[in-house]
């Protein structure tokens, strides 16, 4: 069965939330969901992910799952509003329980975070398949951009969360605790071993001004041109170029406030004592 796909673009973050379905009035699964959040006002709202809601409603949709491709630094994830609202199971990485163990520290906040993954309904390994209705959902581990990153095979379609961009924007940075670039050269090898029709679904898209934001490459294009790594490219050629690359980003500027919540499957820090949550912020320097 061919899965049916559609895409919710954020243009606040750039970020792609996909709903991968069987048939109307069947079953599906929401990937990487999104939860707004304003990095001025501090304020958080559903818009995003009240799409994708209204979408399930048109096409009167079961949710069974909420995959994560791993836990984003530059957006919020709606995965708790959206299991509040459906029911849907959240999975992910069984890795995220390094995520939470390296987080936690970073914010002080080992009291409030377990780090065994507990806050989630099912952490997932390489090589696991989901029931989504009538189609097989094939659990493929792709670290390197994060060592927790996965991808989600449904037919013909992968989603590859940050693993790769469009051919003109290249790959996924390595410098996240937990990146490798290594890695991330051997994952993208195991993508270009997938079936030549499959169709790649990204996670997020930064184009130049030449044309649209697109939610879909192929496969072959990833092959043929993608500018960081392409199919003859060489794994110590690739490595050096994302290395050198990666030390001259910036900080995603929805870090702090994104791990907070997504280690914790999509749900806010507690109220503190005056009903009011907060997210913490590690300063650095003198």
């Amino acid at each position: 069965m061919v899965p049916r796909v559609e895409s919710f673009h954020d243009p606040v973050t750039s970020t792609f939330t996909y709903v991968v379905y069987d048939r109307d009035g069947g079953r599906a699964a929401i990937i990487d969901p999104v939860l707004d959040f304003d990095l001025f006002s501090a304020h958080v709202s559903t818009v995003s992910a009240d799409r994708v809601l209204a979408f399930l409603t048109e096409r009167k949709l079961t949710a069974d799952w909420i995959l994560e491709t791993h836990a984003h630094a530059d957006h919020l994830t709606g995965a708790a509003y959206l299991k509040e609202k459906t029911g849907a199971k959240v999975a992910i990485s069984r890795g995220i329980t390094k995520v939470q163990e390296h987080f936690r520290a970073v914010y002080g906040i080992e009291a409030d975070v377990p780090a065994d993954g507990s806050q989630f309904d099912r952490l997932l390994d390489d090589g696991e398949m989901l029931r989504i209705g009538g189609l097989q959902c094939h659990v493929m581990a792709t670290p390197g951009h994060t060592d927790e990153s996965l991808t989600y095979v449904v037919g013909d379609a992968a989603f590859v969360g940050d693993t790769v961009f469009a051919p003109d924007t290249g790959t996924a940075r390595t410098d996240f605790p937990g990146g490798d670039a290594r890695k991330l050269y051997r994952s993208i090898q195991k993508l270009f071993g997938l079936p030549e029709q499959t169709r790649i679904f990204l996670c997020h898209d930064y184009p130049s001004t030449e044309r649209e934001i697109r939610a879909e490459t192929s496969l072959m294009d990833q092959m043929a041109q993608n500018i960081h790594l392409k199919r003859d490219t060489a794994e110590d050629s690739f490595v050096k170029l994302r290395t050198d690359r990666d030390v001259t980003l910036p900080v995603p500027k929805l870090i702090w406030p994104a791990m907070q919540v997504n280690i914790r499957a999509g749900n806010l820090p507690s109220p503190d004592r005056n009903g009011v949550r907060y997210f913490r912020l590690p300063v650095s320097g003198p």
